[in-house]
């Protein structure tokens, strides 16, 4: 596939904004370079901010509720006229194959937009009659109004899925945005200005500023910004939350996982399998919700070991759009580095690798890019670190457990609680198992099926805060309570 170099420039007030100091991002697939990015500055930030801020004390703070509403659906529609530059945008970043941007990443990001758009007028706020020694009465009434400006830190795993999820929302309730995507999938934020502008959403309301983490903690740390939403690792979740606190700002954190998936002995095997396939190694097992540890029943344990290794035997790597590929490279050299460091931890724990643990090597290109192989392991201790520690790559341990009490403590034994799934076909082992599992979201007998109208977060290290319908009305928007004496 070839890769025509594109040039990706900050979007603030309305504008693209080229600063001179440009940084690169590279094709995952084959390491070419794919883009030259405009970093931001702290003088840019400022303007972001301050655009942000006029737009909020101006014609966007005026519009009424269905102006917005109308809007925030054109941007959505906006982004289906303009699919496929979004597509080629997304899988030129990531190195995901077309059919995952087409299918899940691009649809989804639209609907963002869409599903939040009548939130806030659809969710009434509390109303209470209360007594007074004169006997005449009170009444309270909720009012909602916009937090204000939202600085959105978005991740590259999904970027365009999981900067909207912020976006869509925030702006659906009446905020302003200045985000900061990860510098790694800089260009489909950038093009959504283009949309913004297309549809008519007033300058300013919608900013994208580029860069490292030091842009970033100007976001963070800018008094101007009046909350922060943010994606990704943990580690870097704990330094934002040190560097809001002199500003006391609201944050919505979602960060890392360890997520466990559970077969139980009367399991449904075939979908079990298909479903911890598609956990395991869906977009290069960099998914926060996906599963890295997998326990099974010790009677099925070999049979759904071997289907594992079977499934993951499976998998085609391949270009973006070579037909039938189910398995891209990792997002960068970096990343690539960091799972391979765990594949050789693993090994010096004592790990049997079922299959892969390295590096494929195709003979072309492609051993330019950012590759690793789909791997399992049998053999670790349910405490070893390659168990405990976030990988986020294409791999799991297998570990073997006895009693469900067993499988419950080892599923909760984790600074995690992102996500968990199970499989098994007795409907009071899924009534009971489900609530005793420490997660923000658990699936039974399926994986990655989100309603956007529930909560979604995670529990101890895994995030701070629920989005998600009438759940992101508590982050989006500050109430005040309005007491009338009668």
């Amino acid at each position: 596939m070839p890769i025509q170099t594109r040039t990706v420039a900050n979007f603030v007030d309305g504008s693209y904004v080229e600063t001179g100091n440009t940084f690169d991002v590279h094709y995952p697939v084959t390491g070419q370079v794919a883009a030259h990015v405009h970093e931001a500055d702290a003088a840019l930030v400022d303007r972001a901010v301050a655009a942000a801020r006029a737009a909020l004390d101006g014609l966007w703070g005026r519009l009424t509720a269905d102006e917005r509403i109308d809007l925030v659906i054109g941007v959505a529609d906006g982004i289906a006229q303009r699919f496929d530059e979004f597509v080629e945008a997304e899988v030129t970043d990531t190195g995901q194959a077309y059919n995952m941007a087409k299918r899940v990443n691009i649809p989804r990001g639209a609907a963002n937009f869409r599903a939040f758009a009548h939130t806030l007028r659809e969710n009434a706020t509390e109303a209470f009659r209360m007594e007074t020694p004169d006997g005449q009465g009170a009444l309270n009434f909720g009012v909602r109004h916009p937090r204000g400006v939202i600085g959105v830190i978005s991740p590259w795993n999904a970027p365009m899925l999981l900067m909207t999820w912020k976006v869509g929302p925030a702006l659906a309730f009446g905020n302003t945005v200045v985000v900061k995507p990860s510098e790694v999938t800089p260009s489909t934020a950038a093009l959504l200005g283009q949309v913004m502008n297309d549809v008519g959403v007033p300058a300013g309301v919608y900013n994208v500023v580029h860069g490292g983490g030091k842009v970033g903690e100007m976001l963070t740390t800018h008094r101007g910004v009046d909350g922060i939403t943010f994606t990704g690792e943990t580690v870097t979740g704990s330094r934002i939350l040190q560097a809001v606190a002199p500003t006391l700002k609201a944050t919505s954190m979602e960060m890392g996982g360890k997520n466990p998936g559970i077969v139980f002995e009367d399991a449904d095997l075939d979908l079990a399998t298909t479903i911890l396939g598609r956990s395991i190694f869906l977009n290069t097992g960099q998914v926060c919700l996906g599963t890295e540890r997998v326990y099974v029943h010790e009677s099925v344990f070999e049979e759904m070991k071997d289907r594992l290794v079977a499934y993951a035997e499976g998998l085609k790597p391949g270009y973006p759009d070579e037909e039938g590929v189910t398995l891209g490279p990792v997002v960068s050299d970096e990343h690539r580095d960091k799972i391979v460091g765990y594949y050789q931890v693993a090994r010096d724990e004592g790990a049997e690798v079922l299959v892969g643990g390295g590096v494929p090597h195709f003979g072309d290109e492609r051993d330019n890019g950012s590759w690793v192989e789909p791997t399992l392991w049998a053999g670790l201790a349910h405490d070893a670190r390659t168990c405990r520690e976030e990988i986020f790559g294409p791999c799991a341990a297998l570990i073997p457990f006895s009693e469900e009490d067993e499988v419950i403590r080892m599923a909760n034994d984790t600074d995690y609680g992102l996500s968990a799934t199970f499989f098994t076909t007795d409907v009071s082992r899924a009534l009971r198992v489900a609530p005793r599992l420490q997660a923000g979201i658990i699936w039974v007998n399926d994986w990655f099926l989100r309603d956007l109208r529930t909560a979604f977060g995670g529990m101890k290290h895994s995030g701070i805060g629920r989005e998600g319908g009438v759940h992101g009305l508590e982050f989006y928007t500050e109430t005040s309570n309005v007491c009338i004496k009668i």
